[in-house]
């Protein structure tokens, strides 16, 4: 599996405990305030990453590219960056509402970066061969 998928995947499994720690709190304190950025921390943490992680193992000569890479930083800088500052602000600290569009505009820039990888010209997805066993 190329390293950038298996990069995403492991991320991808430390935003899915943290979303669930969050999920956890918010069931425990019965304050629901932060549902915002445990939904964003879950989807966009946990279920997107993981799909990117799945269409570069797919895709090992795109993974291999150094933009998959630029990438993968990229997008999780700006979710690294956006859960905790909507955390904050969604607990009331307004301060943290720039924070939370800059980040917003750094993913969003992450999720043009793997449009492109996906729409670029190179290799299509590929069929993992059976391995032999004998």
């Amino acid at each position: 599996m190329p390293r950038i998928a298996q990069l995403y995947f492991k991320t991808a499994i430390l935003f899915l405990i943290v979303g669930i720690g969050m999920g956890l709190n918010m069931a425990i304190s019965q304050d629901h305030s932060v549902i915002g950025a445990h939904a964003h921390c879950n989807l966009l943490g946990w279920v997107t990453m993981a799909i990117f992680g799945g269409y570069h193992a797919l895709n090992p000569r795109k993974a291999e590219r150094r933009l998959a890479m630029i990438q993968y930083y990229v997008y999780t800088a700006g979710v690294v960056l956006m859960v905790p500052s909507l955390y904050l602000m969604l607990l009331g600290n307004a301060a943290m509402e720039p924070i939370v569009a800059i980040s917003s505009i750094i993913t969003f820039i992450g999720v043009l970066l793997f449009a492109f990888i996906v729409f670029s010209g190179e290799e299509v997805a590929v069929t993992p061969s059976a391995q032999s066993y004998r």
